[in-house]
C-alpha cells in the first residue's frame, strides 16, 4: 500500500450556517488519479480550499504528507490549476517560459534569479505538457487548451507530489480534451505525480483515473473507478440529487 498523501478525517465546513460539507473522511495515496465529480454547489470547490489550506474547517482534521495541515510549510509539494486559469489576461506581455517561470517564486523567493538548474526545470515542465516548440511564443498567442497547458506547467515547475486541477476544461473543445487527459495521464504514470482533477465530466473520466471520489455535500462514493463505472443508475441519481440522464439526454416532458 503506497503512502497516503492526504487523509481527511470527519471534515465539517458550514457558511454562515449552511453546512456545505458533512462527515468526509477520505484519503488519496501517492501514486494514484481521483476524479473528483458531483453537482453545481455540492462543496468539491470548498474541499479543495480546505486541503490548499485557504479554508479552515470548523470540525475534523486534515493530514498532507502525515502532517497536520496546520504545520504542513512545504506547500511547493502541491501545485494548483484554477478554472480561472482559462480567464487569464492574454493581453498580458510574457512568454510561455516566463509564465512557468513564476512557478518558481514561492521557492526561490520574489527577487532571486534562476540559476541553470532553474531554468532546466522550466523547460523540462514546458516539455512535459508539450509545448517545448512555444517556449519563446506570447502566452496571449496560444490557444485556451495551450494556455492551460502552460499554467500546469507553471503547476508542475517546482516538482510537486500532488498536482490539484479545478475544472482545467472548461470552454475546451473535445479534441484538445483528449490530449488534455493524456497529457494527465503522462504526468500521473511517468513523472509520478499525484493528482486530483474537479471535473463534470463523469463519462469520459472513468478510463483515465485510477479512482472516483462523488461529493454531494457528504462523500457518497469514494473507491476505484471500476467500481465507480458499476454503480446502477439510480444510485447515481441518488448521490446527485437528480437523474444523471438530464446530463446526456434531451429529457423533453
Amino acid at each position: 500500500m503506497n503512502q497516503p498523501i492526504i487523509e481527511i478525517n470527519d471534515l465539517n465546513f458550514t457558511y454562515e450556517r449552511q453546512r456545505v460539507l458533512e462527515h468526509i473522511n477520505m484519503t488519496v495515496e501517492q501514486g494514484s488519479f481521483v476524479g473528483l465529480v458531483g453537482p453545481n454547489g455540492s462543496g468539491k470547490t470548498t474541499l479543495l480550499k480546505c486541503l490548499l489550506g485557504l479554508l479552515k474547517p470548523q470540525q475534523g482534521d486534515i493530514r498532507l504528507f502525515g502532517q497536520p495541515i496546520q504545520k504542513f510549510k512545504n506547500w511547493h509539494e502541491i501545485g494548483f490549476v484554477s478554472q480561472k486559469a482559462n480567464s487569464f489576461n492574454t493581453g498580458f506581455p510574457a512568454s510561455v517560459f516566463e509564465v512557468v517561470s513564476s512557478g518558481l517564486t514561492s521557492k526561490l523567493g520574489l527577487f532571486k534569479f534562476m540559476g541553470p538548474k532553474d531554468r532546466k526545470n522550466v523547460a523540462d515542465a514546458i516539455e512535459a505538457v508539450g509545448l517545448a516548440k512555444f517556449a519563446k511564443r506570447n502566452i496571449g498567442e496560444l490557444s485556451g487548451g495551450q494556455q492551460q497547458r502552460a499554467f500546469i506547467a507553471r503547476a508542475i515547475v517546482s516538482n510537486p507530489k500532488l498536482l490539484i486541477l479545478d475544472e482545467p476544461t472548461v470552454g475546451v473543445d473535445a479534441q484538445t480534451v483528449q490530449n488534455f487527459y493524456e497529457m494527465l495521464t503522462h504526468l500521473n504514470k511517468d513523472l509520478g505525480i499525484t493528482l486530483i482533477l474537479v471535473t463534470h465530466d463523469i463519462g469520459t473520466i472513468t478510463d483515465k483515473v485510477s479512482h472516483v471520489a462523488c461529493i454531494n455535500k457528504h462523500l457518497h462514493f469514494h473507491g476505484n473507478a471500476r467500481e465507480f463505472e458499476l454503480l446502477k443508475d439510480d444510485e447515481m441519481s441518488e448521490f446527485y440529487g437528480h437523474s444523471l440522464h438530464v446530463l446526456t439526454h434531451d429529457h423533453s416532458h
